[in-house]
């Protein structure tokens, strides 16, 4: 398996010695074709899948969702019934796979945690003020170290992007490599909210920004603005993430969130991951979704190639 961010050390070291080195290097990116970009992730999105392979691609997208749930109204009840759901998506049929985790606020962290144990799906947590970002950072960092305190395996974080956006490049990198400290065991997901970005070549710069301050995966969104996850950002991510590993040797996962709502959908990213990263990132150590009702259909339309009948969402646990 690939070297993981952790390993510190890599070929690209010399690239953050000073904020001058760091603004070099990423203003020194390529810039990005936009009509291309969104030209080849259309073209993608078009592929047929055919019937056995679309029956593993589902089951390969239930794998890698990270259930989620991250609003202000969640209650224990809510939280623990979630945790069922990711351990047993399908109570009728026992061959269906686990989620990947299940995403909660860090006061719920140790609710999930019981409602997963003895399986094998892991509990993440948004951290560093989630989903503005707007705090002091030892209050992120206190965030973060309450998550793991209380049994999170995962830490999906915010970047400051008035900071980024700002051109202060220094100071995002140095707040990932403080809470990838703080996260200790506990694998980073660094969030960009690539819908505040505003362009292409923002979202390349704070990948590698990303990739270089320690991030175990890139994420395109928090969920919670108006554009989120779309098949040319994801693709755009995923040629970072390919290319960092090429120079590096270094492994980094990535994570569409927010707007993936069908299975249709869920499987023009799986297709995207295939002809742009390749096969070593189809596995839910290196590609997630964050999402919350995609989940539904992936089984309704997991229902349907058995049976060959389309049950409908009555026949599937309301989230």
């Amino acid at each position: 398996m690939p070297t993981t961010a952790p390993a510190a050390a890599h070929a690209l070291g010399e690239v953050t010695a000073s904020d001058s080195t760091l603004r070099r290097f990423l203003h020194g990116l390529p810039g990005v074709d936009a009509v291309g970009l969104e030209a080849r992730a259309a073209s993608l999105g078009t592929r047929s899948i055919k019937t056995t392979a679309k029956a593993y691609a589902i089951d390969l997208a239930i794998s890698m969702v990270d259930l989620t749930t991250l609003e202000g109204a969640d209650t224990p009840g809510k939280v623990r019934a979630l945790g069922a759901k990711a351990v047993r998506p399908d109570p009728t049929d026992r061959t269906s796979p686990s989620t990947a985790a299940v995403c909660v606020y860090p006061d719920m962290v140790a609710t999930a945690k019981e409602a997963v144990a003895g399986s094998a799906v892991k509990v993440a947590s948004v951290a560093t003020a989630f989903p503005a970002g707007r705090a002091a950072l030892d209050v992120k960092l206190a965030d973060v170290r309450d998550a793991v305190a209380a049994g999170a395996d995962e830490i999906d974080m915010v970047i400051d992007r008035g900071a980024f956006l700002a051109g202060h490049y220094m100071k995002v990198y140095d707040e990932i490599v403080a809470v990838k400290k703080a996260s200790g065991a506990a694998r980073l997901k660094v969030i960009f909210e690539t819908g505040e970005l505003s362009t292409y070549d923002n979202i390349r710069r704070a990948s590698w920004l990303g990739m270089l301050a320690g991030a175990d995966f890139i994420k395109t969104s928090t969920g919670k603005v108006a554009v989120n996850a779309t098949p040319a950002n994801t693709l755009l991510m995923l040629e970072a993430v390919r290319d960092f590993r090429a120079q590096t040797g270094i492994q980094v996962g990535v994570k569409p969130a927010g707007g993936i709502r069908t299975s249709k959908d869920a499987v023009k990213f799986l297709v995207i991951v295939n002809e742009t990263a390749g096969a070593d990132w189809l596995d839910n150590h290196w590609f997630r979704f964050g999402a919350s009702s995609l989940l539904n259909d992936l089984l309704m339309q997991r229902q349907k190639l058995a049976t060959g009948r389309y049950s409908g969402p009555d026949y599937v646990t309301v989230d």
